[in-house]
């Protein structure tokens, strides 16, 4: 197992697996967060209308280019109706992936590490945010984004990436309903870091 320590690059590599539990998240506003940071923001941003509605999104895409692939995993909370709040972090991985099959598994790998630290404890402290007041609760929705669709040939993909999503306590979403993979976190794939 060959282990490099890629500080600049905010990554683990063990081998050809990356890890990013440790990786650090930003936005517009934010830079260099822990996760525990960003799950704070989170809380408070709920905390100031609890009466909302929200959907607290995770979606990884990626990007590949002659020397590497650009992996970018992002964590959406959209209060629905009343706007959003997201983060997100960029890990390269060292060589190109030109395999779908491959891609999409990084990808999807990428969203369950980062799904699985919402533990059920974490994930009960959010519901807590909203339930402040019994006349007026608010609700949450947690959701697994993967980048596939039934369009195109990521269609063969979604039994097995929707079985592996399933393991968590987020409901899956494929095309068109994945923003955060989709739309969010591909935003951040094509702009050089």
């Amino acid at each position: 197992m060959v282990y490099n320590d890629c500080r600049e690059q905010n990554v683990l590599l063990l081998g050809e697996v990356i890890t990013i539990i440790n990786a650090l998240f930003r936005n517009s506003i934010y830079k260099d967060l822990t996760l525990d940071q960003v799950y704070e923001i989170l809380l408070n941003f709920m905390g100031k209308d609890p009466h909302n509605e929200y959907k607290l999104s995770i979606g990884t895409d990626s990007q590949a280019s002659t020397s590497k692939t650009v992996f970018v995993t992002a964590i959406h909370l959209h209060k629905i109706g009343r706007g959003a709040t997201g983060f997100f972090t960029t890990q390269i991985f060292p060589r190109p992936i030109y395999s779908l099959r491959e891609k999409i598994y990084h990808e999807t790998s990428k969203t369950l590490e980062i799904a699985s630290w919402f533990t059920g404890e974490k994930m009960d402290l959010m519901v807590e945010c909203i339930l402040t007041s019994m006349d007026r609760p608010g609700d949450i929705h947690f959701e697994f984004h993967l980048d596939v669709g039934t369009s195109g040939p990521t269609r063969e993909l979604i039994n097995e990436m929707v079985a592996i999503a399933n393991s968590t306590g987020f409901e899956p979403k494929i095309k068109p309903e994945s923003y955060a993979a989709s739309c969010y976190a591909n935003r951040y794939t094509k702009i050089p870091n």
